[in-house]
């Protein structure tokens, strides 16, 4: 069958301030969607991928309307849900022949009540859970010309209208049995960037070496609440790695595991393999504090790791408790000791609005992130995305936004009852404007210029520098409305963003 994947339209603009987006900014490959690409072509099926991140909606339907697919598959986040429903009526005008099936995470998220949204009547099917396999039944369906009875995973409309829940359908456990990510289908990547000063190389990629979280954080969304962490073998992650490096000529690779230190040995043994071949490649990973030491991490250095996340998220114990990060302040320190003992850029992001956080707690948080002094760090409005606990029991903790546009990192879409919205913005303000302006930190950044990359990074981290000193409310969402930014409609109008 001919086949559509695809994510709808997006601006930066719509996500993050007009004064700072340039410094902010994360365009990334769509692994979910290409995931099931690969999958759908092993099975002999023709597969096309739109990206929004650069084409307008109406670019999308005229691409549809060009490849003429049998069917549609659309991945939306929460902010990107109404998008993604305009986008099926569209399609659906086209052709009403066309099925459709969404997935990502709202829809998993939200499901039946997704599914009753009054624009999802131009949906003809809807994916739960992981979408590799699941998409190819769906297909064999409607090949078959049968409905989706019992496709495990599935929610659907039978021929009455009447909407039909399947049960889940399990976790693939054996991760090294899904074909890499045809990256090819995506075309030029040096597209695809992080925020300047979170990358060295072009061009970059990002990979999953892991699925799944071993931790209970409760703003934090999983498909399967089990946490079970399931891992691709070190074998196969270096192949995908060989891949990227050979065939797609990528300089950089992110990995987006949310523990990719996970398993100790397993890191160990990809590092190994990583030197034993030699691989040109620089990367950067995310880890929990507490789950490594400092010779694990010399080993990371020594095979081309440049740079880690530690999610912090607060300075204050309490917080950490509330949110059942699992780990203290004093682990969050050392293994920011290590990665600098180590000769590698620590990067912290932390987040206010913490049910029970007080503004109190939010100044101690900047004044701890300071004491950390790592790198690179980003303050965030904590955002409690359908499906986490948070989300699913919000009379507790404290108020959320109606509006899914709200749910990015960059609004706010959760006010706990011991703040006030204004002040998990003022605090944003004060974090940003404390951490970045202190002299000795500007001297640091100068001093470690090393490229075109830093140099960039440099400039247009002072630019959003100059409108937060500015600027009185510039992350008020007010500031971000839609109807006060330009749509991106091509290749070139988001091109500075990413040179």
């Amino acid at each position: 069958m001919k086949c559509i994947l695809l994510f709808p339209a997006w601006n930066p603009y719509e996500t993050f301030s007009k004064h700072t987006a340039e410094s902010q900014v994360n365009i990334w490959p769509p692994l979910g969607i290409l995931y099931i690409a690969g999958n759908l072509i092993r099975a002999g099926h023709s597969v096309k991928v739109i990206d929004g991140s650069f084409n307008t909606n109406y670019d999308i339907i005229q691409q549809v309307k060009d490849f003429r697919p049998d069917f549609v598959g659309i991945s939306s986040t929460t902010y990107a849900w109404k998008s993604a429903l305009q986008t099926a009526k569209d399609i659906k005008a086209l052709n009403s022949n066309i099925h459709i099936t969404v997935g990502g995470a709202y829809a998993i998220a939200q499901r039946e009540k997704a599914f009753k949204d009054d624009m999802a009547i131009y949906i003809d099917s809807l994916c739960y859970t992981e979408g590799e396999y699941v998409t190819l039944q769906i297909l064999n369906r409607l090949e078959n010309k049968t409905n989706l009875s019992n496709v495990l995973g599935t929610i659907f409309r039978d021929e009455d209208g009447r909407i039909i829940t399947n049960p889940p359908s399990p976790p693939i456990e054996n991760l090294d049995d899904i074909p890499f990510p045809p990256r090819f289908l995506l075309g030029n990547l040096n597209k695809y960037v992080s925020p300047p000063g979170t990358y060295k190389r072009l061009p970059m990629t990002t990979m999953f070496t892991s699925r799944g979280c071993s931790n209970l954080c409760i703003y934090c969304f999983q498909i399967y609440r089990d946490r079970h962490i399931r891992y691709r073998s070190p074998e196969n992650v270096v192949s995908e790695i060989e891949e990227c490096i050979n065939k797609y000529g990528i300089k950089e690779i992110k990995f987006l595991d949310d523990q990719f230190a996970g398993d100790y040995s397993r890191v160990e043994k990809i590092c190994d393999l990583m030197i034993e071949k030699k691989l040109d490649i620089t990367w950067y990973a995310s880890i929990i504090a507490g789950s490594v030491d400092l010779p694990l991490l010399k080993k990371m250095k020594r095979a081309g790791c440049w740079a880690i996340l530690i999610g912090a998220e607060t300075g204050v114990q309490k917080n950490l408790d509330t949110i059942q990060k699992n780990v203290t302040l004093q682990q969050i320190e050392q293994t920011v000791k290590w990665v600098k003992q180590a000769k590698i850029k620590p990067y912290t992001p932390f987040m206010f609005g913490i049910p029970g956080e007080t503004y109190e707690d939010g100044l101690k948080t900047i004044k701890f992130a300071c004491k950390l002094n790592p790198n690179y760090v980003d303050f965030n409005a904590l955002t409690p995305f359908p499906g986490t606990t948070i989300y699913n029991n919000y009379t507790k903790y404290g108020t959320i936004a109606e509006d899914s546009n709200d749910y990015t990192f960059q609004h706010v879409a959760f006010v706990p009852y011991t703040m006030t919205k204004e002040q998990i913005i003022k605090l944003r303000q004060i974090a940003f404007k404390r951490f970045y302006s202190r002299p000795n930190y500007i001297l640091k950044k100068l001093f470690e210029v090393r490229s075109i990359y830093d140099i960039k990074a440099l400039l247009k981290g002072g630019i959003s520098l100059f409108w937060i000193w500015a600027g009185r409310n510039i992350f008020d969402p007010d500031e971000m409305k839609r109807k006060e930014t330009r749509r991106i409609t091509n290749r070139r109008d988001i091109k500075k963003y990413i040179d």
